[in-house]
């Protein structure tokens, strides 16, 4: 399955999650739910998948965890925040970077309505 056929199933799912639950919730309901449902799609689902950082050629473990991973390829970064802003966007492509994923998703689910809170996060550095 390609990176956007991935997506468009996650972009669906997402939207069914917050139609059912609504915004105002904390980012791990919504990451639990989530992840559930993709699973129940027969998707592979890695949750707070770890994401060491190489520094001159050590691996060090420094905490960084992507909310999501899915079928080893897309990177979703969960937010239940007011607004996005430019650090949730350096977030996920610093796991981007780290992971050498090409596509991913940054989710607010804290909007009336989920597509204002989807944004499309292309890694330009592949």
């Amino acid at each position: 399955m390609t990176e956007n056929e991935i997506v468009h199933k996650i972009v669906g799912t997402a939207l069914e999650v917050h139609k059912v639950l609504g915004p105002g919730l904390l980012e791990s309901a919504y990451k639990e739910c989530l992840a559930f449902k993709l699973e129940q799609m027969g998707l592979f689902v890695e949750k707070e998948k770890p994401m060491p950082l190489i520094f001159e050629e050590v691996q060090l473990e420094v905490g960084y965890r992507l909310d999501i991973l899915v079928g080893q390829k897309v990177v979703i970064e969960i937010k239940s925040v007011e607004l996005l802003n430019d650090v949730h966007l350096a977030q996920i492509l610093t796991y981007m970077k780290l992971g050498n994923y090409k596509l991913g998703l940054l989710i607010n689910f804290n909007v009336a309505l989920l597509k204002q809170g989807i944004k499309r996060v292309i890694n330009g550095t592949l």
